[in-house]
Order: C-alpha cells, then structure tokens, then sequence
C-alpha cells in the first residue's frame, strides 16, 4: 500500500530514509551470483561449522550484568592514554629492508608492504565504529597517522561488512584514490552506493582469487556472520585472507571464531611469514564467532602446519570497547599462549613498523604501563626496553593528537564509522 499522493511504495519510501552508513543491499547479477555460491543456502550465507552469533535469552541478561559491574567496567578500559608510535610519511616511505613491513594501526587495521606493494587491511580511521556519529563504541586511542598521510596504496583489503571493519569515513576518502578494493562477496554493493567504481572492485567468493599488483589475494573461509542494518539478511559474505608477494606470504584472520579449516587454508596457502589473527571481544556469550588468545595461538599453529613458524601479530582489540573482559586480557591471553607454544609474536604499539622476517621484532606488553594491575599483579616476564617504547610512544600520541583533526580520524562529524 502507498500512502495518500505518494508515487513510491511505503518500502521504497523507508529504504530513503535509512542512514547512508547501512550501505546497500546486493541485487541483479550480484545478487544472482550470490544465489549461485556453494556457501548459500537457505537464503543465507552459511559457516564452515555451525554457529550461534548472538546471546540466548538467558545468558543476554547474564551478560547485561556483567557490562553494569563497576569492577568489570573499570578493567575494560586502559587506566592511562595508550601510547601511539610517531609514524610519519618519511618512515613509510623507506622500503623495508627485508621486503616485509607490517604497521598495526589498531584493532583490524594494518598495513603490510609486501615485496614492493602495499596492502591495507579493514581500514577504520572513524571515531566511532557505529554507524552514528552520536553513539557507538568509541575510540580508545587516535589513529596513529592520518589517513592521507599513508601514501598510495595498491589494495584495500576488506574482511567483512561489521562497523569495526568497513568504515565509511574511511572508504569516503580512499574514493578519490585510485586503490583497489578485494572484499567479500555481497560487499560491493555498499562500496558501489558509497561511490567506488564498480571497475575497482574485486568482489570474491571463498577459495577465489585475484592477483593486484603481482599480489595475490584469496579469500579464505572465516566463521563470522555479517550485517550492518536493522535486518541483517546475511546477503553478504565474511572472509579471512591469503596474501602471496613473489617472495612472502601473509594472512589476516578478519574475525573468526575457530574452526579445523585453518589448517586446510595453511595447507593450500602457506606457511607464512606473518599472521594477523583476531584475538579480542571474545566472550562465553558468543563462543562461536569471536576467538579466545589460546584458540589465535592454536589457529596461528594450524596455519603454519602444526609448527611455531613465522611471527603472529595479535589484532582486534586495544581500540574499541566490544566485549566485556578486561581491556588487557587479550594481550596477555596472547602472551601466555606464545610462551607455552614457543611461538614468535610481535606486540608493536600501534602505529609501529615492524618486520616480520628481521631482528627486531617488538615482543614488550606495552599495555601494562596503561592497563589496571589485576589482583597478584602482572605475570613474571622479562620485558626488555618496555620503559624505552612507552617513552617513545608518548611522543607519538602527542604528535597523532595534534595532526588528527586534518585526517580522516577527525572527520566523525560528517559522518560516523561503523562499530
């Protein structure tokens, strides 16, 4: 039914009036193609083992207690100003020695320079990963580096359609650049209604490739769910990714839960030099979707065929607030793990380059000198230098503090980024 003089029907006129930061969903040969893939059934894209994505009833209201205790609310955020390191342009601009460079920028993002090209993976330089600029989780430290400040970029890597992977500030501004874009099957239906040319989309289902560059990009099956509005029909796929330079490889987990799979991808993919794997906003109340330090660690050793080969840079947390443990469980969680698999990990600050393959590796808990102390205090571990990194650090902070007004991080007034 149509209201009284209007020439739309009722579903047409509501579609107009949701935010722009909703995207778009997926119709003609899109959608046909969508209908086509052998991870769609029962109208909705489906994991590699089954999954629950949300809370029951019963354990939502155990959860809603757990976010309104005033000793768990303290420890889920960093006591003092996480320390950024002071990237800048030039630092960026040097080739890395060894052909690898990887800079974690916070949470999912992070660039890799691999063997001449660089990669940007789930690029979020909005204040809020919500698709309000008013409400959502809410940055816990600026961004390290403007955004324009990255230089050209060959690739934007997107793993899936979740606030706190495609932010729209943040694919606003690479519109104008002339970056490709390999997402997720379904996804390029919200880059197409944010402007990005259908041209520069590189759209794939699990196990498709697609080379950029002399870059080949897989995407990789994930155990995840989807979705950025109010109906979220599951019409857009998740993934991780496999990325092989002529002379390296590297992977990023996107978010998972765990699941065997990861050794089927090492087998076809790796090892790899470098795995960036989601080790934070876990909980008890959705096991399924979100992986735990111990479970990264045991996804990280799959990946590389049982053995603690290559480095693993935990990511997905530090940034935002989305689960209710403590905001320094997942590093230390990831700590433990390493130490008792005798795995390489880097622990850079934020905004730090590192590489993978070379000999100075960051291994120091950063967090502990902006974390609350947990009762009995921190695990005896040398940490050498750590005094040095947050000194350093600090600067970095200042400096990101005092240039994020000119970045995309200072746009959130145009238009929020997703959560």
């Amino acid at each position: 039914m149509t209201g009284a003089g209007s020439p739309l029907p009722l579903r047409s006129r509501l579609r107009s009036l949701r935010p722009t930061a909703f995207g778009a969903d997926s119709a003609g040969e899109r959608l046909e193609r969508i209908h086509r893939s052998p991870n769609f059934a029962d109208g909705v894209f489906q994991n590699p083992v089954g999954s629950r994505t949300r809370p029951s009833g019963a354990s939502g209201l155990e959860l809603a207690k757990v976010y309104f205790q005033k000793d768990a609310r303290t420890r889920r955020a960093p006591s003092g100003a996480i320390p950024v390191h002071p990237t800048t342009l030039a630092d960026l601009a040097r080739p890395p020695a060894s052909g690898l460079r990887l800079t974690w920028m916070g949470h999912s993002t992070v660039l890799a320079e691999i063997d001449g090209r660089r990669v940007l993976f789930d690029p979020v330089w909005g204040e809020r990963c919500s698709p309000f600029a008013f409400a959502g989780p809410k940055r816990l430290h600026p961004a390290p580096v403007p955004l324009a400040s990255l230089g050209p970029v060959d690739v934007v890597v997107i793993s899936h359609d979740h606030y706190d992977h495609l932010d729209l500030p943040t694919i606003k501004a690479l519109v104008s650049t002339d970056t490709v874009f390999a997402v997720p099957l379904g996804v390029g239906a919200h880059l197409e209604s944010w402007g990005v040319a259908p041209s520069r989309l590189r759209e794939l289902d699990w196990n498709e490739s697609t080379e950029v560059a002399g870059v080949r990009l897989t995407a990789t099956p994930a155990r995840h769910f989807c979705g950025r509005g109010l109906r979220n029909q599951q019409h857009t796929l998740w993934a991780s990714w496999a990325v092989a330079g002529p002379e390296h490889r590297i992977y990023h987990s996107g978010d998972t839960g765990y699941f065997p799979g990861f050794r089927d991808i090492g087998a076809e993919h790796g090892p790899f030099d470098a795995t960036m794997i989601q080790i934070g906003a876990y909980s008890e109340h959705w096991p399924d979707i979100h992986m735990t330090p111990a479970e990264g660690m045991r996804a990280h050793l799959d990946l590389q065929g049982g053995r603690p080969s290559g480095v693993m840079l935990p990511i997905h947390w530090g940034t935002f607030n989305l689960a209710p443990h403590p905001w320094a469980e997942p590093g230390e969680g990831t700590v433990a793990a390493a130490d008792e698999a005798g795995a390489g990990l880097a622990l850079p600050i934020p905004g730090q380059p590192f590489e993978p393959t070379g000999d100075a590796v960051p291994d120091a808990p950063w967090w502990r000198a902006v974390a609350v102390e947990p009762a009995g205090g921190w695990p005896v571990r040398p940490e050498p230098a750590i005094a040095e990194v947050i000194a350093g650090a600090e600067v970095g902070a200042d400096l990101a503090a005092g240039t994020r007004e000119t970045g995309t991080a200072g746009r959130a007034e145009e238009t929020a980024s997703s959560a």
